[in-house]
């Protein structure tokens, strides 16, 4: 026994041995601090670091091309992100670097001992209790070893962020001692050195934020009105994240915190110049971005439209001025050139005047406004008026109805409306213009009348008109039969003045073209021309006589797309414009015949290279990738930028058609509606176009909106993606956002995509892209239409060249009855190889009951 105990006594000792001299060897197994004494050092040398109480920060020393720094990044993340860098422009240019507490203050020495950064206190200490420390929430700080009380910090790196903001650091001014803290960008993706763009706190007369390049301010947040800065978005209700703003004698500081410790989310000033909130994505490895600012909108370019106008994303041009106001320089505004902004039509007179009011609106600049906390809005207008120098006027507090007072002395500038939030702001105008806007209120409302009035005898005159068509219709017809000699069985036709004359109420906008032209460029439509069909009819080919090559969409006479779809098609987009929608050339409209006629594009539509079987390889990774961003750039042009609001309502894969190069365009707008822009959804009696394309709350609710179409967009980007249609299946568990959505979750979201895409070109395949692609589709197709983006996020977010966006929850899913079936002889009989459509639409009653 005296000897086993022996051996266990000797292997116990030598393994002890053992794992001293692996500690002595590798720095990296020695047990982590996260204090560094009056009597100790960190060097780069050494590799030693200091951890946070948590493994969740890390600070030593990093190099970066060829510099040296003195920074702190996440432990535990696969890759490095630092937070905080505390010599970021002045950087050691070799490797002897240490970090030290000498005399009072904690400093850098780098060659011959010379200090490159210091912590410059000047008051005494006792150095022989200091000891500096990194906190478990990343704060690095130095203090008194027999005081842990925060407040009573000597030095304390939250005070000197760089470009990244971590919960429960502050933003803004100390009051008491005048520190003000902001973030700078890095100046590279390599280099922390402080960059072009500043995040800072404004803490004038009202808090506002101002995102600056250089010394030119970009974008400001709006101030603060009680409840939140009026131009940064409202965010999603998190359960872990809380915002928290301060405003006392003391301080002036914006802050946030989490309620769950092992998520990491941070606020950081990009090299892009976005103001960002990203959340940690552990099942992918990467930054999400839940929010940036600026928002992707024209608008929040900083003093956009000049004094007295204010931005607004719904009217054409953007740049509108205010009631009482002229562009200052009628042609540069005309050429949206609007920097020079409005003058007043009237000059004000000091007494008589009054006030235009304007809603949901960001307020004006407010660095030389008046605030008075004390008083309301009645005391406020008094006071406006009695200035002769006011200009407008508004509550400093949405709460409570309305408080505090803030007063305008100069010009307004960098205004914007919202078709939501946003407040009430008074403009002063001379008498005279509130004379003529209250005669225009009252012309308005007369010619409301009149023109009511007119309709009804238009409507009275047209219902007779009819009646006594209707007694000539038979006789009609057989006239017009036996006087036409065309190739068309049972064809009732008209002239286009007679057509005109019964539709003449209506601007169609596009060139009537005679039925003999186009049955003469289709070859009495002859089914080699066939190109497609659907439940609206047949698409052929054609060529007219001056060797232009179109498309030409016949309406069959059983269509389910009458002709109030057929007329709002056509009067729809003869008035949209954009790369990424298709063209139209004409109509034809003779009695029972209906058509339209397109610019023919070569590649016809995407299902056929998707789903097809010969063409689906000639689809590589960088052509998907472009689809998805031009199918992205028309939708937004129909959600935003259009004469129109319009909302498709049947978006789909058949239905975006490629030119001769690939270029993608949107196509058959039958069931398309035209939303006004305060107008945010709406219901329908019939629910239209093809499951698997439908959001959960238009197929089961009929509510649609801008967001039905963002979910038919997440399907079809998951569609290109993985090369699978996403096909109707009372079993939802088992389409394509399912699968997704299942493979996302495990890690996997890599196996969803088209074998094809890697096989074909693989020096097109870029992994990340394709990733963000998966996310954004899955991102489009979340179960509640508020969690979705809109089209602009969307856009954004493809053509970002960060990684970082939001964490995609629950797709949405439909249960309804079986679709209707399409005829199958859709294809083409010139070319059996492979089977698909073109500008299909499948109607279905959903049963949500």
């Amino acid at each position: 026994m005296k000897g086993v105990r022996n051996i266990y006594h000797h292997s116990y000792t030598s393994f002890l041995l053992l794992f001293l001299v692996m500690i002595l060897i590798h720095p990296a197994l020695s047990i982590y601090i996260n204090t560094l004494s009056s009597t100790e050092s960190l060097t780069i040398s050494s590799n030693r670091t200091l951890v946070s109480p948590g493994d969740v920060f890390e600070l030593g020393f990093f190099e970066t091309n060829s510099r040296w720094y003195l920074g702190m990044w996440y432990k535990k993340l696969p890759f490095r992100t630092y937070v905080w860098v505390a010599n970021r422009d002045n950087p050691l240019s070799n490797s002897i670097g240490t970090l030290k507490i000498s005399g009072n203050n904690l400093v850098i020495l780098g060659h011959s001992n010379k200090s490159v950064w210091s912590t410059n206190l000047t008051r005494g200490i006792d150095r022989s209790t200091v000891v500096a420390e990194l906190l478990a929430n990343g704060n690095f700080v130095m203090r008194d070893s027999n005081n842990n009380d925060a407040s009573q910090f000597l030095w304390q790196s939250f005070d000197y962020p760089t470009d990244t903001l971590l919960p429960e650091m502050k933003l803004g001014n100390d009051l008491k001692t005048g520190l003000n803290r902001f973030l700078t960008s890095w100046r590279s993706s390599d280099d922390p050195s402080s960059g072009e763009f500043l995040y800072e706190l404004e803490t004038g007369r009202l808090p506002e934020f101002y995102l600056s390049k250089g010394i030119f301010p970009a974008y400001r947040s709006g101030p603060w009105n009680g409840i939140r800065f009026s131009g940064i978005p409202d965010d999603q209700k998190l359960s872990y994240l809380v915002y928290n703003f301060t405003e006392n004698s003391e301080e002036v500081v914006y802050t946030f915190r989490m309620t769950n410790n092992s998520i990491y989310s941070k606020l950081t000033v990009s090299l892009s110049g976005y103001f960002e909130r990203q959340t940690w994505n552990a099942s992918l490895g990467m930054w999400n971005v839940s929010w940036s600012l600026p928002l992707p909108s024209q608008c929040d370019t900083y003093r956009r439209c000049g004094p007295y106008a204010y931005c607004d994303v719904s009217t054409s041009p953007i740049c509108n001025c205010i009631q009482g106001f002229n562009p200052s320089n009628v042609q540069q505004w005309d050429q949206r050139s609007w920097s020079g902004g409005c003058i007043r039509r009237t000059r004000l007179s000091c007494s008589g005047d009054g006030f235009t009011r304007m809603e949901n609106m960001e307020l004006p600049e407010t660095t030389m406004a008046i605030v008075d906390r004390s008083i309301g809005v009645k005391e406020c207008k008094k006071r406006c008026l009695s200035d002769c120098n006011c200009t407008a006027f508004a509550n400093a507090d949405v709460q409570n109805g309305g408080t505090g007072c803030i007063i305008w002395a100069g010009e307004l500038e960098d205004i914007r409306n919202y078709a939501a939030d946003g407040q009430d702001l008074y403009v002063r105008l001379a008498a005279a213009d509130l004379v003529k806007r209250r005669n225009a209120n009252g012309q308005i409302i007369s010619l409301t009348v009149g023109v009511s009035v007119l309709l009804l005898l238009i409507m009275f005159c047209l219902w007779k008109r009819k009646q006594k068509r209707a007694n000539a219709n038979a006789t009609s017809i057989a006239n017009r039969q036996r006087n036409q000699n065309l190739p068309m069985n049972g064809m009732v036709l008209s002239s286009k003045r007679e057509f005109l004359e019964e539709k003449k109420i209506e601007e169609l906008e596009l060139p009537l073209i005679e039925l003999e032209t186009v049955v003469k460029a289709t070859e009495n439509f002859s089914n080699c021309n066939k190109l497609g069909q659907g439940g609206f009819g047949i698409v052929y080919k054609g060529r007219l006589l001056d060797g232009q090559e179109i498309a030409v969409k016949r309406l069959s006479k059983t269509s389910v797309q009458g002709t109030d779809e057929f007329m709002n098609e056509v009067t729809l987009i003869a008035r949209l414009q954009h790369i990424n929608l298709v063209q139209i050339i004409g109509c034809c409209i003779e009695a029972d015949e209906k058509m339209l006629v397109y610019e023919y594009l070569e590649n016809l539509s995407l299902d056929s290279y998707l789903f097809g079987k010969t063409r689906r390889s000639k689809l590589n990774w960088k052509e998907r990738f472009d689809i998805i961003n031009g199918v992205a750039r028309g939708l937004l042009y129909l959600h935003q930028d259009s004469r129109f609001r319009i909302i498709h309502r049947d978006l789909k894969v058949s239905n975006i058609l490629l030119d001769k190069n690939m270029t993608p365009k949107i196509s058959d707008f039958g069931m398309a509606r035209i939303f006004a822009r305060d107008e945010t959804e709406a219901n329908t009696v019939k629910v239209v176009g093809t499951y698997g394309y439908m959001s959960p709350e238009y197929a089961m609710h009929e509510i649609f909106s801008e967001k039905s179409d963002v979910f038919s967009f997440g399907v079809i980007v998951l569609e290109i993606v993985s090369g699978k249609k996403n096909s109707y299946n009372l079993n939802y568990k088992n389409n394509l956002l399912s699968y997704a959505w299942s493979q996302w979750e495990e890690g996997r979201a890599l196996e969803i995509i088209d074998p094809v895409i890697v096989d074909s070109l693989p020096s097109t395949f870029q992994p990340q892209e394709v990733l963000k692609c998966i996310q954004i589709g899955l991102l489009c197709v979340q179960e509640l239409a508020e969690h979705r983006p809109t089209m602009s996020s969307v856009v954004w977010m493809l053509g970002s060249e960060a990684k970082e966006i939001p964490q995609p929850k629950q797709p949405g899913h439909c249960i309804g009855r079986s679709p209707y079936d399409l005829d199958p002889s859709s294809s083409s009989q010139c070319d059996d190889d492979e089977s698909w459509t073109v500008n299909q639409y499948t109607c279905s009653l959903v049963d949500a009951r």
